[in-house]
């Protein structure tokens, strides 16, 4: 069964882009990644999806149900977490998540609780005293606290330390063991990489593919940067899979596809100050990634 699909979506803003025919589906149980670099649309698909802005065209379906005409019942079972969060900020924490709470069926004390502990979250301050990582797992609580199906997180990891990002993904991966399914928008690909098992890359408001991940790891492309000990040329690197190369007199940048062990045997050949190897930015691995696509 699929959870979430969607049938040609767009949203026009007035003659200006937003989605053009966005298709795609996210099957029960899965964590399905959403990527591509700001401003790709991201957003404004999960905002239609979850009927906060109506499409131009297309449809979708959440649960089965059209996604606009069954909203406040679909919006039961969503816990969304959106990429900027904004609360009243004389309230307290506790305040908040039980309003929040308020809205569903189900008493949620407990587990609000757990999920703070968690998060290391200290429910008796007032917002306005938080930091922006402290407000972000105000709404990692508030999305989560009712236990929902279906998980919508946009951009969720913003304003989170490294070790918090890491407990959040350990919370995520057990939500999932018990049965929700996931959306996770994002325009870090290490992030996606760690967490999903399919990805749908969105650029320029339309999908340019939907991937396993394994698949999309298999044609991953590195991003490597060596300082040398002595004056180098671009010839030096003239092997299948090595793209973009920039010299400046001891330094050499490049990316690369292909076999690591290729790569780095030629590396061996030159005395070196310095390595970096890096993941590309997605914008470039659409440069190379998609050029078929274009």
């Amino acid at each position: 069964m699929n959870v979430i699909e969607s049938n040609q979506l767009t949203k026009m803003y007035g003659k200006a882009r937003g989605i053009s025919n966005v298709s795609f589906s996210v099957k029960e149980g899965e964590i399905f990644g959403f990527i591509g670099p700001n401003g790709a649309g991201k957003s404004t698909t999960i905002r239609t999806l979850l009927a906060l802005i109506y499409p131009t065209s297309g449809s979708a379906t959440i649960f089965g149900k059209d996604c606009i005409k069954y909203a406040p019942e679909i919006k039961k079972e969503i816990g969304y977490l959106p990429s900027e969060v904004f609360y009243y900020e004389n309230m307290k924490v506790i305040d908040l998540l039980k309003y929040s709470a308020s809205f569903y069926k189900k008493d949620c004390t407990k587990r609000i609780h757990e999920l703070a502990e968690t998060l290391n979250l200290d429910v008796s301050k007032k917002i306005n005293d938080l930091s922006l990582g402290n407000k972000k797992k105000v709404g990692i609580v508030q999305g989560l606290l009712h236990e929902p199906k279906l998980i919508i997180l946009d951009e969720p990891t913003s304003g989170l330390d490294p070790l918090m990002q890491q407990k959040f993904f350990e919370l995520l991966r057990e939500e999932n063991k018990k049965g929700a399914t996931i959306l996770f928008s994002s325009h870090i690909l290490s992030e996606v990489q760690k967490l999903c098992d399919r990805v749908a890359i969105i650029k320029e408001g339309e999908i340019v593919k939907v991937e396993t991940m394994s698949a999309l790891t298999e044609n991953s492309y590195k991003k490597f940067r060596l300082e040398a000990v002595n004056h180098v040329t671009s010839e030096v690197f003239q092997l299948d899979g090595v793209t973009d190369i920039m010299v400046k007199e001891k330094t050499v940048s490049f990316i690369y596809k292909g076999n690591m062990n290729a790569i780095i045997r030629k590396i061996a050949e030159i005395p070196l100050q310095n390595l970096w190897v890096e993941e590309p930015t997605l914008e470039e691995i659409f440069m190379h990634y998609y050029e078929k696509e274009e």
